[in-house]
């Protein structure tokens, strides 16, 4: 069985999920945060993961 899972990536500021990626749970238990661009707020802000 993968370990790989699907996440989805939510903006901090709008709350919309823009982003879906995979992360290996394995390696990595912490959630993930990335400055990704955002078209809603139309600038580069920072989305964490979501349940």
């Amino acid at each position: 069985m993968s370990q790989d899972s699907l996440i989805k990536l939510e903006c901090t500021k709008c709350k919309r999920v823009n982003y879906n990626s995979r992360k290996n749970k394995k390696n990595t238990k912490e959630r993930l945060e990335m400055k990704k661009y955002c078209k809603w707020c139309r600038a580069h802000t920072l989305h964490k993961e979501t349940k």
